[in-house]
């Protein structure tokens, strides 16, 4: 076996065996910065479900059928960059075979669903099942080739604010509560 034969195979052994372990990816579509999404590994991808009320926001990511995205895994150890990867975008179509296969794996773990009994009616009526499926065998980045500059962003714009100072009288009062 070749030395590139090889490495590929350990790339792709690495994309899978990473994704399936983390909780979640970072996504990067054609728009927008890339997003941390909750997915779940099924069938050879990465299966995410979002775009409904209360699911996860993908619009702005432009994550659209046959286009492509940029995968990143951290390690679910040390929670830094472990590998990132190429991968093409398939929706899967509400109700079809391959739909109800990912819904399935997809609804046990979907933590905190407010319609637990009628959780896949509502997904094949309001939201977007998308499978990342790996473009090729090689990771763009894994250990041993990952990129020397810095990929620190600015925050997004947000209307949350810090914590105000306490207020003066905070331990006088807290200090009350202790009598006895």
């Amino acid at each position: 076996m070749t030395e590139s034969v090889s490495q590929a195979l350990q790339d792709r052994a690495l994309i899978e065996e990473a994704t399936k372990k983390s909780g979640l990816i970072w996504v990067r579509g054609t728009t927008g910065p890339a997003r941390a999404l909750w997915h779940l590994w099924h069938d050879g991808a990465a299966c995410l479900i979002g775009d409904g009320a209360g699911e996860q926001p993908l619009a702005d990511l432009g994550l659209a059928d046959g286009g492509t995205a940029t995968v990143t895994v951290r390690s679910k150890d040390k929670g830094g960059r472990l590998v990132a990867w190429q991968a093409r975008v398939h929706e899967l179509a509400p109700e079809g075979e391959a739909w109800r296969a990912a819904v399935e794996e997809l609804k046990g773990k979907r933590l905190n669903a407010p319609d637990a009994d009628t959780l896949t009616q509502r997904w094949a009526r309001e939201c977007r099942v998308l499978r990342l499926e790996p473009m090729g065998d090689e990771a763009t980045q894994r250990p041993g080739r990952m990129p020397e500059e810095s990929h620190a962003a600015p925050p997004l714009a947000t209307t949350a604010s810090t914590r105000r100072p306490a207020p003066a009288a905070l331990p006088r009062l807290l200090r009350r509560g202790r009598k006895g």
